[in-house]
């Protein structure tokens, strides 16, 4: 998960939160599948559907092309954060303590990489994941990409 520059991400909040839908996050994959694409992942109180991504790109779409926060070509795609839901930031974190997370780092620590298991607390500048009886301390600024893990 490449997380967007901050510049890029007000210019998404200015145009997500005043239509009352919060913004969990934003990324941008630069190479993906032969191009560039800049996802955004929004979510309310109701849930999301396929005609508010619909409402959030148009109205995005036309704020990023007067902006043009990011050079050259890319692809939009706004998108509900779905049942295994992408952790951004600290804040986010916090939200989920005492949940299941998937969280992949870079670079790896100690030879490994991924990490499955309970998200117990955050302080300072880590996250606690209990793993098998055994608590790891995970950098935010290592984190690639973390994921609650879906609950059925």
């Amino acid at each position: 998960m490449q997380k967007a520059s901050a510049k890029l991400q007000e210019v998404v909040r200015g145009v997500v939160e005043p239509m009352g839908y919060e913004l969990v996050g934003v990324e941008y994959l630069s190479g993906y599948q032969g191009g560039n694409l800049l996802r955004v992942y929004i979510d309310q109180e109701k849930g999301i559907s396929v005609d508010d991504c619909a409402a959030v790109s148009h109205q995005l779409s036309g704020v990023l092309d007067v902006e043009d926060p990011l050079p050259g070509q890319y692809s939009l795609e706004v998108s509900s954060p779905g049942m295994d839901r992408p952790i951004f930031d600290a804040e986010q974190f916090e939200r989920y303590i005492g949940r299941q997370v998937n969280v992949k780092l870079d670079p790896s620590v100690g030879g490994r990489r991924k990490y499955k298991g309970l998200l117990l607390g955050l302080e300072d500048n880590h996250i606690l994941v209990e793993v098998d009886g055994e608590v790891y301390p995970l950098y935010l600024d290592q984190i690639q990409e973390a994921r609650l893990v879906p609950e059925f």
